[in-house]
């Protein structure tokens, strides 16, 4: 952890983007990646000869049609390191991702690279001192979850979240990464930066997929999720 604390100081506020469809990064989540698109070689070559810093961001829709030049992004992305790196023979890449933050993309800039550069801003939590409140709603939100995950290894590793000493806004990210809500309703919870407001759309974002669901374990998503290849 300390060196995402170094990347983080000496960030410079350059990222490179790597835009994905129907993925929503967060910080302290982990994602697997696997490169083989010629521009986003490039970007890994560069990203782990430099910072190891990549910004995944989420495709706005409509992207399938200009996915080859520069689909629209969000504005709001997660910044991410590189904690671990296979170059394959063939030229490929598999890469291991750890969330750091919520950055804001502010213009994209002229590079002759292949993958897309931006100049970014970091966004940092915003939260109340009123500890009550805060334990009021990680209560609420393990009484709301808890109960809808079918016994097993994902539930007992939930439950050892909710006991754990992780602050409320990073367990709502990791909860938000990891649960099956809609790609949409993710991004909307990496724009929101008062930890109150994202646990309290957290809440209403999964009881409205749960209801008349079946156990979140038994709906065909994996606890943590899969791969995503580019």
């Amino acid at each position: 952890m300390n060196d995402d604390l170094s990347a983080l100081t000496e960030f410079t506020g350059a990222a490179r983007l790597f835009p994905l469809p129907g993925l929503v990064f967060f910080p302290q989540a982990v994602q697997p990646l696997h490169i083989f698109e010629p521009r986003y070689r490039q970007l890994a070559v560069d990203c782990l000869s430099g910072d190891r810093l990549i910004a995944l961001v989420l495709l706005r829709p409509g992207w399938e049609e200009t996915y080859d030049d520069h689909p629209a992004v969000h504005s709001v992305a997660c910044l991410g390191r590189v904690i671990a790196d296979q170059h394959l023979p063939d030229g490929r890449y598999n890469l291991v991702l750890r969330g750091l933050a919520r950055v804001r993309i502010r213009e994209e800039l002229e590079t002759d690279k292949l993958y897309r550069v931006a100049r970014t801003e970091i966004l940092c939590d915003c939260t109340t001192g009123d500890v009550d409140e805060l334990m009021t709603l990680r209560t609420a939100l393990a009484d709301l979850i808890l109960p809808r995950v079918a016994d097993g290894p994902a539930r007992e590793q939930l439950r050892g979240l909710f006991k754990g000493e992780l602050p409320l806004g990073q367990l709502c990210d990791v909860l938000a990464f990891a649960l099956p809500l809609p790609p949409e309703a993710k991004q909307e919870l990496l724009e929101l930066l008062s930890v109150t407001d994202r646990a309290r759309q957290l809440m209403e974002s999964f009881r409205s997929i749960v209801e008349g669901a079946k156990p979140v374990a038994a709906a065909g998503k994996r606890f943590p999720p899969d791969f995503s290849a580019n």
